[in-house]
């Protein structure tokens, strides 16, 4: 395997880590400012976006080697 050639593999891997960023954010937004509608579920979509966004976030910082 060539070690010089892995340019879109990092690539994807920022993208796709923005991509769960922005909508783990979004998720969070609406999930917090929907509480009423949500009640008892609120806590359950709440830390799936949480899990969502902390995803995203260890995609993006993370170095491919």
């Amino acid at each position: 395997m060539s070690e010089a050639g892995g340019f879109g593999l990092p690539l994807a891997e920022k993208f796709f880590g923005l991509l769960l960023l922005i909508i783990g954010a979004i998720a969070m937004y609406y999930t917090f400012t929907s509480f009423e509608a949500l009640e008892a579920y609120t806590w359950f979509f709440g830390v799936l976006s949480i899990i969502l966004f902390v995803l995203g976030l260890i995609l993006i910082i993370a170095k491919t080697e």
